[in-house]
């Protein structure tokens, strides 16, 4: 996605947030192109300091791209790990959207060449054992400093797994890559960030 599309996504993105807080009905002038099937996140964040204030989206592209920006902007609102965004939070949180390829299998001949299989920081990765399901977005590991290893580690953390889990064959990895447009500050500037 080029810059000019990653800063529709955010400005769209942006406005669902708002009409959401602020409990109005409108719509936003998508071009065409955002009618393609594809899998976004948006994910909210405090500003200055960059601490997370909500993240989420649909990583497969079940839905048009325009769909899944605004349902996932709206919903990062009210991600269950925070309180709901409010009025007084608009002009201190910073809008980053994520474009996502469709996730694909992660193929390795053992478990242990699973590391070197990884791209840290264009990788993002969905773990699933069972009923327990993970994602990480590509940036999260270069947040964090981790390696691959560490990356894989958090990944089974995040799906409710032991940590060394995606050693285990029973265990289903997928990779997928992302286009990261952000807000430098709110309603700000958007660059592409990844």
């Amino acid at each position: 996605m080029d810059d000019e599309m990653g800063a529709v996504a955010v400005r769209a993105a942006r406005t669902a947030v708002n009409a959401y807080v602020n409990r109005k009905e409108v719509s936003f002038p998508f071009p065409a192109t955002f009618n393609r099937m594809g899998g976004a996140f948006v994910t909210l964040r405090r500003h200055p300091s960059r601490d997370l204030r909500g993240c989420i989206g649909y990583p497969e592209p079940v839905m048009p791209l325009k769909d899944s920006i605004w349902d996932a902007a709206q919903a990062a609102c009210r991600d269950p790990r925070f309180h709901p965004l409010s009025r007084n939070e608009l002009d201190t949180v910073t809008v980053e959207v994520t474009i996502l390829t469709p996730p694909e299998p992660l193929q390795v001949n053992t478990r242990t060449e699973l590391p070197q299989a990884i791209q840290v920081g264009v990788d993002g990765l969905m773990i699933q054992k069972g009923p327990h399901r993970g994602l990480l977005l590509p940036q999260v590991p270069v947040e964090w400093g981790w390696d691959a290893e560490t990356f894989l580690d958090n990944l089974c953390l995040k799906a409710g797994l032991a940590p060394g889990s995606w050693r285990q064959d029973s265990v289903r990895l997928w990779r997928f890559q992302g286009s990261i447009f952000s807000e430098q500050e709110p309603n700000g500037s958007i660059t592409k960030t990844g």
